[in-house]
């Protein structure tokens, strides 16, 4: 049994990942900057203790720090969230690069027993596919996209690489699009059937490089548990697939009927703007290094992933 300092809890992902330490008999601590759900929960409840932090004060909860074995780094404005102004650009960065920022500081000025530290980070990274399809998947030596994804990505990352040199274990995981029936990328892609509309976005033979969501929290786990693994790797399902083939599959797993829609570029481009260009991007992205650290898929394809959804 290990204490956990979880940042980002709240979220998809963390929630998630939460019941799943909760269930094993790991301890919980959140981070959090809402002084309304430190009210409510000042003491431990259902294995989950709060801890207060502020990003742009730079400050954290020494003792949250001292009692954790590890933390697992989530925090980051939603990407998808909003429209992408200047403004709500510098959020997004700001929200990951402030935030490791201030992990490193408290390692390094408070003492503690935290054996690694594990940090999300986004298949952004990668630039889009030279070819459709592309026979070369990205790996994780590929160098960060310059566009604003790609950038972030690369600031994110290296916000927490000076925790290597307090010597203590640092994964990076850069994950794909999580499909979870709790939310995400999966609720936006069910809406239009609902009104029995497959809607397929640009021409529809951008690949797409997912993750169940059971798949991302059991790779969490894997890297608390796995001390072997250091470093960079893809959270990504091993079999993406086309924005088309995905649209269809997840039409099908519904059992309802539906008519195919092909959303014209030029709308998305109209609705979303400099977004649109992340939603037309096609990444082909490579899961052989997770899976040679000996990590198992139970959702290795699409089919069995949306059965489960």
């Amino acid at each position: 049994m290990a204490t956990i300092l979880l940042t980002g809890g709240t979220g998809l992902v963390g929630r998630a990942l939460s019941s799943a330490l909760l269930e094993k008999k790991h301890n919980v601590i959140i981070l959090t900057r809402s002084t309304k759900q430190m009210a409510i929960s000042p003491q431990p409840k259902n294995g989950i203790q709060w801890a207060q932090w502020n990003v742009e004060a730079q400050t954290i909860d020494k003792d949250a720090v001292a009692k954790a074995d590890y933390i697992i780094h989530l925090a980051g404005a939603g990407v998808a969230d909003k429209r992408w102004t200047k403004k709500r650009k510098q959020e997004i960065v700001d929200s990951r690069v402030k935030s490791g920022a201030l992990l490193v500081t408290a390692l390094s000025e408070i003492e503690n027993n935290v054996k690694a530290v594990i940090t999300a980070s986004a298949i952004g990274w990668y630039g889009a596919d030279p070819v459709i399809p592309n026979p070369i998947p990205f790996l994780e030596d590929a160098p960060a996209d310059t566009a604003f994804l790609g950038d972030t990505c690369r600031q994110w990352e290296q916000s927490i690489e000076p925790v290597t040199q307090l010597k203590k274990r640092v994964v990076k995981l850069r994950i794909g699009i999580v499909l979870s029936k709790d939310g995400g990328a999966l609720k936006e892609f069910i809406k239009p059937l609902q009104f029995g509309v497959a809607a397929i976005l640009g021409n529809g033979k951008q690949m797409i490089s997912w993750i169940h969501i059971d798949d991302l929290v059991n790779m969490f786990m894997a890297a608390i548990e796995n001390e072997n693994m250091n470093g960079v790797y893809n959270a990504v399902a091993p079999k993406p697939v086309s924005n088309k083939e995905l649209t269809l599959e997840l039409a099908r797993s519904r059992k309802k009927f539906f008519i195919p829609f092909y959303v014209p570029s030029l709308i998305l481009k109209l609705m979303l703007g400099e977004m649109s260009i992340e939603i037309l991007k096609s990444a082909t992205v490579s899961s052989i290094k997770i899976q040679q650290a000996g990590f198992n898929f139970k959702f290795p394809d699409i089919k069995t992933a949306l059965k489960n959804n």
